[in-house]
């Protein structure tokens, strides 16, 4: 089986959600807001209105993301299906393009604001060089995918049914998909929690880390 993730809005956790991934060895995608990020750190809101979310530094996401696949979130994270045609068009295709000299790869994945997105959206993500866009659904299997521009998960990260869905993906030795926000990590137990998680997905021998470009690069 097959197994990535992908974490969604550059927040200044993603440097220590980073930092688990590489210490055991995983592959992970992160949608970013390109228009989001200032020259400085900066505290964008509060995650249930307790907990700060910091946004990275423009100059420190090159670095903070090496060696992991950076795809489009938009630039300014609206609904995208209540956009006109051309700000739609500007969203997608600027955030890509600004994303891309950010980081010094070419950008190919693309995650809906909110889940946000119709037929019409969809086609103006394949417009703009995308090869695959994630949905907030979830899905019992990922590939192979009617749409590559419509691709559901498995879950959440912090699903209570996680391991129930990791374990019927590997039974049919399929794509099992996960997704999540740094913030939602809240204490140390957390984690803890997490780097456990993780762990045990890397030592499984049935499981193979793959990037999610890779899933789709017949599509290119």
């Amino acid at each position: 089986m097959k197994i990535c993730q992908c974490w969604d809005d550059g927040n200044v956790d993603d440097i220590r959600v980073c930092e688990v991934l590489r210490r055991h060895g995983a592959t992970g995608s992160f949608n970013l807001n390109a228009g989001r990020h200032r020259d400085e750190r900066h505290h964008e809101w509060d995650f249930q209105g307790t907990k700060p979310v910091w946004k990275l530094a423009r100059g420190e996401i090159a670095h903070t993301y090496r060696g992991f696949t950076v795809a489009n979130h938009t630039v300014n994270h609206p609904h995208c299906t209540q956009l006109d045609d051309t700000t739609l068009a500007f969203e997608i295709g600027e955030g890509r393009r600004l994303l891309q000299a950010l980081v010094g790869q070419d950008v190919l994945g693309f995650a809906y604001p909110f889940g946000d997105h119709d037929d019409r959206v969809a086609a103006a993500v394949r417009a703009a060089g995308h090869t695959y866009a994630r949905t907030c659904n979830n899905s019992a299997q990922v590939l192979p995918c009617a749409d590559p521009m419509k691709l559901g998960s498995s879950c959440h990260f912090l699903a209570p049914d996680f391991w129930d869905r990791f374990a019927a993906v590997k039974k049919a030795d399929g794509v099992f998909y996960f997704w999540g926000h740094s913030y939602e990590i809240l204490s140390e137990a957390d984690w803890w929690a997490f780097d456990q998680k993780i762990a045990k997905l890397s030592a499984d021998p049935a499981a193979t880390w793959v990037d999610l470009p890779d899933l789709f690069a017949a599509t290119r």
